[in-house]
Order: C-alpha cells, then sequence, then structure tokens
C-alpha cells in the first residue's frame, strides 16, 4: 500500500469505517485491507484515538499545539532570565 498521511479526522473516519466493516461479520485483516489501511496502523489509531468523537480529536490536537507553543516560552524566558542573571554577576 502506497504510504498516505491522514489528518486525524479522516483517521476516526477510517477507524469508524472498519469498525462498521467488522460489524458486518468481516474479520479486521480482511476489513483495514478493504479500507485500505493497514492493520497496524488501525490498532495504532486505536490506541491513540480511542473512542474519541471528531471533535474531541480537533479540540486535542489544537491543545497539544497550544501546549508546545507554552513549553517554548517557557524555555524562552528561562534563557532569558539565565541571562540576565549572568549579565547581573558580571560574568559576561
Amino acid at each position: 500500500m502506497a504510504r498516505v498521511n491522514y489528518t486525524p479526522e479522516q483517521s476516526v473516519m477510517k477507524m469508524r469505517e472498519i469498525d462498521v466493516l467488522i460489524g458486518q461479520g468481516k474479520g479486521t485483516i480482511e476489513a483495514c485491507k478493504q479500507a485500505q489501511v493497514s492493520k497496524d496502523t488501525y490498532y495504532r489509531w486505536r490506541k491513540e484515538f480511542g473512542g474519541m468523537q471528531i471533535d474531541q480529536v480537533k479540540k486535542l490536537k489544537d491543545l497539544e499545539k497550544e501546549n508546545a507553543r507554552l513549553k517554548k516560552l517557557v524555555a524562552d524566558q528561562a534563557l532569558d532570565l539565565s541571562i540576565l542573571k549572568e549579565v547581573a554577576k558580571g560574568n559576561f
């Protein structure tokens, strides 16, 4: 299968499609093949997104982006504080 990068929303939709196929009596491997997703990818998505709805996945990704931005801000401020302390000591 060709490598495709799915958005989190598309991943949840594919998971639902596979779950429907499994519910119709198809095996997991067969359902994954029909949805054009490897079984490893399907299980990774199940681990990451579980039973989330699409809006919950969007919110999760937004929070992860915001968290990364805030961590970068804190790191920058800690660096600035360290530089100011060195300057105040006269060790520059």
